[in-house]
């Protein structure tokens, strides 16, 4: 987080500079608003670069043999610009190399833990364990101590990236 703020107030000040320098060279023809604005137009444009770069920089730290299973991109109201090009702001990837696979009276079970990453203020991470049942293609979540935390297992899509990634990994 200090590495953020150190980095915006970087790109503020290298604007500014770039804005100072243009001045000089015009013999002070351009007005003086000119620094102040390229500062906060360098630490917007900085901003703007890091929210669209955050989900390809936090994937690209995942360790190897997690794979993305799911995104989602959304509009934030206080910016704009991503009403036009919406962002990353969530995430969800599975650790294939932890799967157990289960089976039971015919039925193949797997069990994995899925992280989710969101994008707020600071960087959340969650995680919750779930017990896939390939076979039938339906999903329980659990808890640490393997019990059940739902009645109703939910229905997974056959050609979703989670059911893809843990049923077809653990063969």
């Amino acid at each position: 987080m200090i590495w953020h703020l150190i980095a915006t107030f970087s790109a503020g000040l290298g604007a500014a500079g770039i804005a100072f320098l243009l001045r000089s060279i015009s013999r002070q023809a351009l007005p003086k608003w000119i620094i102040p604005a390229f500062a906060g137009i360098g630490m917007l444009g900085y901003q703007i670069y890091f929210e669209y770069n955050w989900f390809d920089h936090q994937s690209s730290r995942q360790p190897a043999g997690t794979v993305v299973t799911s995104s989602y991109k959304g509009e934030v109201f206080w910016r704009p610009w991503t009403y036009f090009y919406p962002v990353t702001t969530v995430f969800t990837v599975v650790d294939t190399n932890n799967l157990k696979v289960l089976d039971a009276d015919g039925l193949t079970l797997v069990e994995f833990i899925e992280y989710r990453f969101e994008k707020k203020y600071i960087d959340v991470v969650t995680h919750q364990s779930y017990v896939l049942n390939c076979t039938e293609a339906q999903i329980i979540a659990i808890s640490d101590e393997h019990q059940v935390l739902s009645k109703q297992p939910r229905s997974v899509d056959r050609d979703s990236a989670l059911f893809l990634t843990v049923c077809s990994t653990s063969k």
